[in-house]
């Protein structure tokens, strides 16, 4: 099934009705709406569909009819290596200076950046959206957190407004040129609006009074990118102009328009790889659950492979997740048709009873630290798998084997 054009829709954007479905899940459970652990009966389930729109290019949500609130996790790692990293750049950059004001919007997912702020002498200041002239700050952090608001011209003009007249709006976000790339169709959620090209940011910046300095790019979730924003006019827009970070920038736009981020047949493509990815998970489960299978990280990319696999708690014994909010609940979209029960989600103090022969990672960032927090995994004469795109197990070296 192909890109196809979308009824009864606007843009979240531009306002625009003429756009196509790019990526259609069917029906599926909110992924932030985690049932309590031995709760029987159905899910709730909702249509959970991308538009691409042919007016500005922006890929979203087509609706989204869940109220359910996303469990802060904890954060990874990786995540905190990649703040560091970020930070980093920034600083080198100039644009993030002792002294300086920084505020953060808030992500449920994203991690803090304010504590490596801090310590390089920026001020933090609270997180007041429609701040009046005194309260706008020099440095704005955004960690995916924009693709969580409905309205994407509010939210974008609403962070340019807390901009000081030569403030910068860092945004980090997971590119859909990423997406396109690593084949990650199950970054598709509920309450995730937006699935941002760079080319789709920098033109959006533009229509409220913001241009870009530098980009910044980095290995998190297959690739992730820091785009930095400045008021157009600015001394700042200025000094940076034909800087070495938009370089950077410039490679990722060709990037994009060889992947075809606007053309709705190329990301239409991801369609394809739902059954390619769930098909290849669920063979493997079947060759592999009466040896006694694990999950780690009950992320909400989780729940959409689980469910289009059709794998449940007869095939998973539990999800480990380091997250003390979701443990007691379950996972979304597991429980079978024929009265299987959902997988429950457990706390990692439960791997050592749990022996399992095989602990399929959900989070392909997360192995290193898990593999070095749970060596009680390996000694026991089990292995992790990593999920997708399709399962594959990491030998005792690290190295990933079929």
């Amino acid at each position: 099934m192909g890109a196809r054009p979308v009824t009864s829709w606007r843009c979240r954007w531009c306002g625009t009705d003429d756009g196509s479905v790019v990526l259609d899940l069917g029906e599926q459970p909110a992924a932030d709406a985690f049932p309590p652990a031995g709760a029987t009966g159905a899910d709730d389930v909702y249509p959970l569909r991308m538009v691409l729109c042919a007016g500005c290019g922006l890929a979203q949500l087509e609706e989204d009819p869940t109220d359910a609130d996303e469990p802060r996790g904890i954060e990874p790692a990786a995540l905190v290596a990649q703040a560091r990293e970020a930070v980093d750049d920034l600083a080198a950059a100039g644009l993030a200076a002792s002294g300086a004001r920084v505020a953060e919007q808030p992500s449920p997912h994203g991690g803090s950046w304010l504590g490596q702020l801090a310590e390089r002498g920026l001020t933090i200041v609270p997180d007041e959206p429609g701040a009046d002239d005194e309260q706008r700050v020099d440095l704005l952090v955004d960690s995916l957190g924009m693709m969580h608001d409905a309205d994407q011209r509010a939210a974008l003009a609403d962070r340019a407004g807390r901009l000081a007249p030569e403030g910068v709006l860092a945004l980090h976000v997971h590119p859909l040129g990423t997406i396109l790339r690593t084949s990650a169709w199950n970054a598709l959620r509920h309450g995730h609006y937006a699935y941002y090209s760079v080319t789709w940011l920098v033109r959006a910046a533009r229509e409220v009074g913001l241009v870009p300095v530098g980009l910044w790019r980095y290995a998190l979730y297959g690739g992730t990118v820091v785009l930095a924003l400045v008021p157009a006019g600015s001394r700042r827009a200025a000094e940076h102009a034909g800087s070495a970070a938009l370089a950077d920038l410039d490679q990722v736009l060709d990037d994009e328009r060889a992947a075809g981020v606007t053309d709705p047949d190329a990301v239409g493509r991801l369609q394809a790889e739902v059954t390619t990815t769930a098909t290849a998970l669920r063979a493997w489960v079947d060759d592999h659950c009466a040896e006694g299978i694990v999950g780690y990280g009950a992320a909400s990319r989780a729940v959409a492979l689980l469910a289009a696999a059709g794998v449940t708690g007869r095939d998973v014994r539990a999800v480990v997740d380091a997250s003390a909010a979701k443990h007691g609940l379950s996972m979304p979209g597991t429980a079978g048709a024929d009265g299987a029960p959902r997988i429950p989600i457990v706390e990692p103090a439960a791997l050592g009873g749990l022996r399992p022969r095989w602990v399929v990672l959900f989070v392909p960032d997360l192995l290193d630290e898990v593999r070095r927090a749970y060596p009680e995994v390996e000694a026991s004469g089990g292995s992790w798998v990593v999920a997708e795109p399709a399962p594959v197990v990491v030998a005792p070296d690290g190295v990933t084997t079929r």
